[in-house]
C-alpha cells in the first residue's frame, strides 16, 4: 500500500515547492482550504497531513487552521498532523502540539527539513498501524486476556496449551495480580470441558465456618438457618472445572476432606450421609510458598502431591522481559476505548518509567495506574506523571535494552579481546580467528583502543 501525504497550503507557489520535495513512491495530494482538505481527508485517508494554520478566510491568523486541526483529529485520529507556522509564531506551534498534532516545522521552506519531518511522521504512522494489527491478533499468545512476548510467559502459555486437554490436577503458583485466574480459565476454555461450568472459590475470602458448606453444600436442617438444601461449588462444577484460589489458606480440617474428594471423587454434603459422585477437573492457585507451609505444619504434604500433578510457576511482571510495556500499551488501548479516548499513547518518559518500575502489584497495579492515567492525561499523550511513576533520570533502561549500536560494539570488543588472548596477541592468527583481514583488525583495535600486544596489555593492567 502506497504512503499518502496531504498538503494543506493556500499559496500556489509553496504548494509546488512542497510537492516536489517528495519522491514518486509517496502519493501527494494538495488542498487549499478547510473544505477541500476535509474532502481529501475522507476520500484518501492520508497517513500524514502538513497543515498551514493560515488558511482563508483567515490567512493572516490561525483560527481556520486550528478548526481544521480539530476536524482531522476527530475524523482521522490515526493520521499524523504536521503544522506549519511562521518563524516567529512559536506559541501557535506549541498550542497545536498540545491539541494533538504530532510535529511542526517553521517557514521559510527548507526541503531537507520538511522531508525529514514528514518521513519521521510516516514511519510513526506505519509503526502504530503495525502495532494495532499485532494487538488485534493473538497478543503473542493464544490465551484470552494474556498479553505477553517474554520467553518466561510464552513458556507458561505453551504449557497451558499442552496441559489443558488432559484432566490432571494443576497448581498455579504466583504473586498476587499475575493473572492466575486467567490461566485457570484458559485451562478450562482449552479443554473438552469448555462448554461445562467453571466454578471458582477464594479459600482466603470465606470464613472457616462457612467454607465447608460453600465447597461441599449442605442439606436442609444441617444447621441453624439451613432452610433448604444447597449445592456446593464442587457439585455445581460437575462436568466442568473447579478453581480453588488461594488454596494455601485453606484450614487444615478442610484439607483432609478435600483430599478425600480428590482421591474418591465423591462428596458428602454437610448434614448428609449419602455420598454424591462428582466429575470435575480441579485447578488450584496460591501466592504462598506451599513447601514452607508444609514445613510449618500448615499444609498437608499428601494434599500437596494431589493438587500439584502439574505445577506452573507464573513469573511476576518485573521478571517478564519487556512485557511491562507491552501489557501497558494493551491496557491503554482497551481502557482508552472504554473511556472514549482511543487515540492515547505514551510519552518517552512514560515508556522509560513503565520499563524501570518494579510493579510490586503486578498487572493488577498496572491496571489501576493506566486507568487513572487514561482519565487524567492532558491531550493525546500519557506521561509518567499521569501514571504516578517516578522516572529515574540517571538511567534510561529502555535505551540500555534497545541500543543496538552499544550491544554490537560490546560484542565486537569482547570477541577481539578473546581472539587476541587466544592467539597470544598474534595479529595474523587473531584476524584468522575472527574471519577478518589484518588491516580490518588493526582498525578495530584502534577504534576500541585495544592494545595489540601482550606486553602493552599487561602493562596497562
Amino acid at each position: 500500500m502506497s504512503k499518502r501525504l496531504l498538503i494543506v497550503e493556500d499559496d500556489p507557489g509553496l504548494q509546488s515547492q512542497m510537492r516536489w520535495c517528495f519522491s514518486d513512491d509517496l502519493e501527494v495530494t494538495v488542498a487549499d482550504s478547510r473544505d477541500s482538505a476535509l474532502a481529501a481527508l475522507r476520500r484518501l485517508e492520508p497517513d500524514v497531513v502538513t497543515l498551514d494554520l493560515g488558511l482563508p478566510p483567515d490567512p493572516g491568523g490561525a483560527s481556520e487552521g486550528f478548526a481544521l486541526l480539530e476536524d482531522i483529529l476527530r475524523l482521522a485520529p490515526q493520521t499524523k498532523v504536521i503544522v506549519v507556522t511562521g518563524r516567529e509564531d512559536k506559541e501557535n506551534a506549541v498550542k497545536a502540539i498540545g491539541m494533538g498534532a504530532s510535529d511542526f516545522y517553521q517557514k521559510p521552506l527548507d526541503a531537507d527539513i520538511l522531508t525529514f519531518v514528514v518521513n519521521r511522521a510516516l514511519r510513526l504512522a506505519e509503526l502504530e498501524r503495525e502495532n494495532q494489527e499485532l494487538s488485534q491478533g493473538s497478543n503473542g499468545t493464544s490465551i484470552k486476556g494474556i498479553v505477553a512476548a517474554s520467553p518466561q510467559m510464552l513458556t507458561i502459555c505453551r504449557t497451558i496449551e499442552k496441559v489443558a486437554p488432559t484432566d490432571v490436577t494443576t497448581l498455579i503458583s504466583g504473586e498476587t495480580g499475575t493473572g492466575t485466574e486467567l490461566l485457570a480459565r484458559a485451562l478450562h476454555d482449552l479443554s473438552h470441558r469448555a462448554d461445562k461450568p467453571f466454578a471458582a472459590i477464594n479459600c482466603a475470602a470465606i470464613p472457616e465456618t462457612l467454607l465447608e458448606s460453600e465447597l461441599f453444600g449442605y442439606e436442609k436442617g444441617a444447621f441453624t438457618g439451613a432452610t433448604q438444601s444447597k449445592k456446593g461449588k464442587i457439585e455445581s462444577a460437575n462436568g466442568g472445572t473447579l478453581f480453588l484460589d488461594e488454596i494455601g489458606d485453606m484450614p487444615m480440617p478442610l484439607q483432609a476432606k478435600l483430599l478425600r474428594f480428590l482421591q474418591e471423587r465423591v462428596i458428602d454434603r454437610v448434614g448428609s450421609i449419602n455420598p454424591i459422585p462428582v466429575d470435575v477437573r480441579v485447578v488450584c492457585a496460591t501466592h504462598r510458598d506451599v513447601r514452607a507451609l508444609i514445613d510449618a505444619g500448615d499444609f498437608r504434604e499428601d494434599l500437596y502431591y494431589r493438587v500439584s500433578e502439574i505445577t506452573l510457576e507464573v513469573p511476576s511482571l518485573r521478571d517478564r522481559d519487556g512485557d511491562a510495556l507491552l501489557v501497558a500499551q494493551s491496557l491503554l488501548k482497551t481502557l482508552g476505548k472504554q473511556m472514549d479516548r482511543p487515540a492515547l499513547s505514551f510519552t518517552e518518559d512514560a515508556v522509560a518509567a513503565i520499563s524501570s518500575y518494579g510493579w510490586p502489584g503486578n498487572v493488577r497495579e498496572m491496571i489501576n495506574k493506566v486507568k487513572r492515567a487514561t482519565i487524567m492525561a492532558e491531550g493525546k499523550r500519557v506521561t509518567a506523571a499521569d501514571l504516578e511513576l517516578q522516572l529515574d533520570t540517571s538511567v534510561n533502561p529502555l535505551a540500555t535494552q534497545l541500543n543496538l549500536r552499544q550491544v554490537r560494539e560490546t560484542a565486537e570488543r569482547q570477541a577481539i579481546m578473546q581472539a587476541l588472548q587466544s592467539s597470544n596477541f598474534n595479529m595474523a592468527q587473531a584476524a584468522r580467528l575472527l574471519g577478518v583481514t589484518r588491516p580490518t583488525l588493526y582498525n578495530l583495535t584502534d577504534k576500541y583502543k585495544i592494545e595489540s600486544s601482550a606486553e602493552a596489555n599487561s602493562t596497562r593492567h
